[in-house]
């Protein structure tokens, strides 16, 4: 290709070339030899203005043009660059011999052109002197030295001498070993000496040992034979890069990054105090200790540190490049106390950050009088820095760093690298406070929604253990309870609501609430449980509107298991709405899940639940369990289960061990959620304390009834409370046959402490309380035994109901 070598350049129009240097003239040339670029410089140049040129041919502008001379060239296929001197025409004619550099370059959108620059004629230059080569050998950041034939040295500039420690003139005329004894230099001098002889250049690792750093410095050395005009090696040049400092910086470069990711990984202060030792050190410090205020501060009130008094601080988290981390006195745990006016006292009172010389006077003046600082002079340190840990205005400690080993001091970068990523340990710590705090009230409210004591009752005996989960994520809304219902049964219940913290708690002390005053009305627990889901999906519905759909969740997913047993049948009733199901243990041993449909999480609406019945021998085991007790760490579900049935299967002397039986077999850790576990071992009413008779629709048979019921008393030894009981018995019994329908059922239960007289018929129609005028002659039965019972209501069968009351025999 034919191709006159001014190549295309940027013009004016480019926002890049249009900041060119003054006396820089640049154009742009396209593939087809046209010119699509102009500078102010190229005008200046050659002449021709923009709108003369764009467009035009570039081999216009050549002094040769249409003749093949040596200013004329043929590029190669492929070169991406030239240079050499062109002549070209200026705008008036006159010739000009003009250094060309031209690159073939892609420019994003706009294809493949030549850019071609060239320094204007005539601009003033800095000119070339021997001084400058001084300077550039003085101020050199390579640490660079000459020696002469005999290996001695010649010149050392700034950097070698901070190097070996030495001044130039100190070391003029020694050779290496004579300058740093070490096995090192005597290596570097023999390769310099190779040098010499070969006339090649060598490669050498660290010329030279620092004393007691025991290791190379990382340096990468170079040994150059120096020929004179003549062409022989005159003397050799040493040249040293510190890998070590450039790895530093590099590292020092990304360790924000890498903190971001490294720091507050939990929401525990210990764990990101020494979070913050690990990634600082060795990369930014040879030691570092974090320092925290026990107690912390509260949020609300800004720490400040009285500067004429000492303060004490516990120390948190140690790291040190030496083993054991020496340069703490104190153990992680300890208490440190810090002098007035020493540098960590006075860093936590000024609230900002402070690097110092261990040959400042302040430094000096800590040694002195506090013999915890006695690391300072024990190790080595030349450099301590000190930074407070501070968030939004509050101090929650300090973090004291010191370098032994690096040669180089703290410095102002240093420093405000330190403080982002002690402000990072901060914000952390504060929120872990803010969680622990928030935990604790979460947990304390969650305990007084719970249980606070298990209630009196014949029908099962109970045991009980709830376990607050240990992850961030706070505590759960787990809970049980045991609700006593008429007819001397005995409900429990076991439910698990979604999400953890203050408002799961909440949810769940809610949802409590509405199960004990649905359980009142002694509905069947699939109705109870359906009920339980409408008043979800409400409460859930309320909040969407009060704080929108994003907050709206609350109570939906949550799993319950309600289960009703009548120690005078030995059945129990049961339903569960997407609970794990509970586990019976049988009197001979045998462990087994009791097989009942799942039913869907409450909240989710417009689906059915189901209740089961089975009927249990007298001292089965039933447990009942929300699911933190089966997600154990490194088990599956099957897993747990069978440990499970294991500790259920063993013998044990009452339900407290069985509690713990459980808990120990399956929980190795602190659990991940929350944990109820609620075991109850069935008892019996047996017939000796359960009269029952059936009496037809005759008013004149209440008598009959009355005289039975003061018989069974008799028999039961409560001859006292038969005058009671006849009028409650006078009173239901008439009820039921005036305004029911038959078959009518009279039935006494004697259960400890508590009689209870229930009277049952085919009528689903539930009597109420009301009040009677002066003249009527009837409507005060169930107010009378409203005054004489201590409990009555009403309980509902598939088909009829039963009126039922219950008295205390505590007073007979």
């Amino acid at each position: 290709m034919e191709r006159f070598p001014v190549s295309p350049g940027e013009g004016p129009q480019d926002p890049d070339r249009s900041r060119e240097p003054p006396g820089t003239a640049t154009a742009t040339i396209d593939e087809q030899g046209i010119v699509t670029g102009w500078s102010d410089s190229a005008r200046r140049l050659l002449g021709y203005a923009t709108s003369e040129v764009i467009g035009l041919p570039a081999a216009r502008l050549l002094a040769d043009a249409g003749t093949r001379t040596p200013t004329t060239r043929r590029i190669p296929s492929g070169q991406k660059r030239w240079n050499g001197t062109v002549a070209l025409r200026h705008r008036d004619g006159h010739r000009l011999d003009v250094e060309l550099l031209a690159h073939h370059w892609t420019s994003t959108g706009e294809g493949a052109k030549w850019l071609v620059v060239s320094p204007v004629p005539g601009r003033p230059r800095t000119p070339w002197s021997e001084p400058m080569e001084q300077w550039a050998f003085t101020q050199s950041p390579c640490r660079t030295a000459i020696f002469d034939t005999d290996l001695r040295l010649l010149r050392a500039n700034a950097g070698m001498e901070r190097a070996l420690s030495l001044p130039e003139a100190a070391m003029r005329g020694l050779r290496l070993p004579d300058i740093a004894p070490d096995p090192a230099s005597e290596e570097t001098e023999r390769r310099m000496r190779l040098a010499l002889e070969t006339g090649e250049p060598q490669h050498v690792g660290a010329f030279v040992h620092r004393a007691g750093t025991g290791g190379e410095q990382g340096w990468q050395t170079s040994l150059t034979p120096l020929r004179g005009p003549d062409g022989r090696v005159r003397a050799v040049c040493l040249a040293a890069h510190d890998r070590a400092g450039a790895e530093r910086a590099r590292q020092q470069t990304s360790l924000p990054t890498e903190a971001d990711a490294l720091i507050g990984t939990s929401l525990n202060s210990a764990r990101t105090a020494q979070e913050l030792c690990d990634v600082t050190v060795p990369r930014l410090a040879d030691f570092m200790a974090v320092d925290l205020l026990d107690p912390p501060p509260s949020d609300n009130e800004p720490y400040s540190v009285p500067v004429a008094e000492p303060v004490t601080l516990c120390r948190t988290a140690v790291r040190s490049v030496l083993e054991g981390s020496p340069e703490s006195p104190v153990g992680v745990g300890g208490t440190t106390v810090y002098p007035a006016l020493s540098p960590p006292a006075e860093c936590l009172a000024a609230g900002r950050g402070a690097v110092h010389a261990t040959n400042d006077a302040v430094i000096a003046r800590w040694v002195a009088r506090d013999p915890g600082a006695a690391w300072i002079r024990e190790h080595g340190v030349h450099s301590v820095m000190t930074v407070p840990l501070r968030s939004g205005g509050t101090t929650v400690g300090l973090a004291v760093l010191g370098r032994h080993r690096r040669p180089e001091p703290f410095g102002p970068e240093d420093l405000r690298l330190m403080e982002r990523l002690t402000t990072r340990a901060a914000v952390t710590m504060r929120g872990a406070r803010r969680h622990s705090r928030e935990r604790t009230n979460t947990m304390a409210l969650q305990r007084s929604l719970l249980p606070q004591s298990l209630p009196v009752q014949s029908a099962l005996e109970i045991a009980s253990r709830y376990l607050p989960a240990s992850t961030e994520s706070g505590v759960g809304g787990d809970w049980f309870d045991v609700i006593p219902l008429s007819g001397a049964r005995v409900a429990l219940v076991v439910g698990d609501v979604v999400g953890h913290g203050m408002r799961a708690a909440a949810t769940m002390g809610r949802l409590r609430t509405a199960v004990r005053t649905l359980a009142d009305v002694d509905l069947p627990p699939d109705e109870l449980l359906t009920h339980l889901d409408d008043l979800i999906i409400h409460l859930s519905a309320d909040e969407a509107g009060s704080e929108g759909a994003g907050n709206a969740a609350g109570g939906i997913g949550t799993t319950c298991l309600y289960v009703v047993y009548d120690p005078v049948s030995r059945r129990c009733t049961i339903a569960r709405a997407g609970h794990p199901p509970p586990a019976v243990v049988s009197p001979e041993g045998a462990v087994y899940l009791l097989d009942v449909p799942a039913g869907p999480p409450l909240g989710l609406g417009g689906l059915p639940f189901e209740s089961v019945e089975s009927e249990l021998a007298e001292g089965s085991i039933l447990a009942l369990y929300t699911d933190g007790l089966l997600q154990i760490r490194d088990h599956d579900v099957d897993d747990a289960l069978d440990s499970m049935f294991a500790a259920l299967a063993r013998p044990a002397a009452t339900l407290e061990a069985v509690c713990d039986r459980v808990l120990t077999g399956l929980l190795t850790h602190r659990p991940e959620d929350d944990v109820a576990l609620l075991v109850a071992r069935t008892r019996v009413l047996h017939g000796d304390r359960v009269a029952v008779w059936e009496l037809p629709p005759d008013p004149s048979l209440v008598a009959l009834a009355r005289r039975r019921t003061t018989d069974q008393l008799t028999a039961w030894g409560l001859d006292e409370a038969a005058f009671v009981t006849e009028l409650m018995v006078s009173e239901l019994v008439t009820n039921a046959i005036r305004y029911g329908r038959p078959p009518i059922q009279l039935r006494l239960i004697h259960e400890n402490s508590t009689l209870i007289c229930e009277v049952s018929d085919a009528s689903s129609t539930a009597p109420h309380l009301r009040r009677a005028r002066t003249f009527d002659e009837g409507g005060r039965g169930l107010l009378l035994i409203a005054q004489l019972a201590e409990r009555w209501g009403t309980r509902h069968a598939p088909v009829g109901k039963t009126i039922w009351a219950e008295q205390s025999l505590a007073g007979y």
